[in-house]
């Protein structure tokens, strides 16, 4: 942990220096939350503590682009997760949020390493919590890993509204060029007040699963997601579906799961109210439906810093603790 520190002290003493020859930006987020959660268990169930990242993950990142003429440009991003409540870093690495290289020009961007799948992008951009504690995604959705390593992506440029993005990351398990590799497509339609989103994930497992225990599909997990947004002016309407299927790693409980999500976002004030409502309908004969319903709101105190409030409850069908839920007051500065 020590070592890592001094790395990022480092590159941030470093950045300055380095943009005189290249755009180098350093950025981040500092996200804590005062949290009250009651998980349902009969005795202690109920507590107090300060929370990292409700609204968005804490990070400290470095971004750069150099411009190597005729339209083309080089690009990397180092992006940093750590837990703001005690200082840890998150996602267990140095560079555990993104860490990748590539190029871009008009035909889009080629990037290498590690990367957000495109169906986690997907659901951010329709999702009224944008992936934080409200969210259907981290609660309801099965993503199966919102990042992969060793990727390569290519994300198209915007045609008449129209990006487009495909994503492959490579198992690197020797004597298979299947096992634990990952495919990611998305198309994504922004024109006016509509935003329409289709996204599909497919990952495979790291290691065969045991052939008798499995259905014939399993040793792969896909997830199909059909949602959009559509502003009307007073509020925006938020809504999604989607298919889970398969067995997402191994010992891990198979799934064949259909979501739907329902939200809104509105501005009142200086600030905007989030809501949703979402369920999942596990068609498998342990039956562990969900449903969550969350509410939020955000208000900004500035350009770069917000106050907000966050709810959400969750009830389970068929799991103990069947019910859970958490309140949350917050702050949020990014730079």
């Amino acid at each position: 942990m020590k070592k890592s520190l001094v790395s990022l002290a480092v590159l941030a003493a470093f950045a300055g220096a380095a943009s005189a020859q290249t755009n180098i930006n350093v950025y981040g987020v500092a996200d804590a939350a005062l949290s009250y959660k009651d998980n349902g268990q009969p005795n202690n169930s109920k507590t107090w503590a300060v929370d990292s990242g409700q609204l968005s993950g804490s990070r400290l990142g470095f971004k750069g682009s150099e411009d190597l003429g005729g339209g083309l440009s080089a690009i990397f991003t180092l992006e940093n997760g750590f837990t703001i409540d005690d200082g840890q870093q998150a996602q267990g690495r140095l560079f555990g949020r993104q860490a990748f290289v590539g190029v871009q020009g008009g035909f889009g961007a080629v990037k290498l390493g590690r990367q957000y799948n495109p169906i986690r992008v997907a659901v951010e951009g329709i999702d009224p919590f944008r992936l934080g504690m409200g969210s259907w995604a981290g609660n309801v959705l099965s993503l199966y890993g919102e990042r992969a390593d060793n990727t390569l992506n290519y994300t198209s440029a915007n045609f008449g509204g129209f990006t487009g993005q495909i994503a492959y990351s490579f198992g690197e398990q020797a004597g298979s060029t299947s096992l634990g590799r990952q495919l990611g497509l998305s198309g994504t339609y922004a024109n006016g007040p509509l935003t329409a989103v289709l996204a599909y994930h497919n990952q495979n497992l790291l290691t065969n699963p045991a052939a008798p225990a499995l259905p014939a599909d399993n040793g792969s997990a896909k997830t199909t997601l059909l949602g959009g947004t559509y502003n009307f002016g007073p509020a925006t309407l938020h809504a999604a579906y989607a298919w889970d299927k398969g067995n997402p790693a191994t010992g891990a409980d198979n799934v064949d799961n259909r979501d739907w999500m329902l939200g809104a976002s509105a501005p009142v004030g200086p600030g905007t109210v989030l809501a949703s409502y979402m369920k999942r309908d596990d068609r498998l004969a342990a039956n562990k439906d969900v449903k969550q319903w969350a509410l939020g709101y955000t208000y900004g105190l500035s350009k770069r810093t917000t106050l907000y409030t966050l709810f959400n409850h969750i009830d389970r069908e068929n799991v103990t603790p069947s019910t859970s839920k958490q309140f949350s007051v917050g702050v949020r500065h990014t730079f």
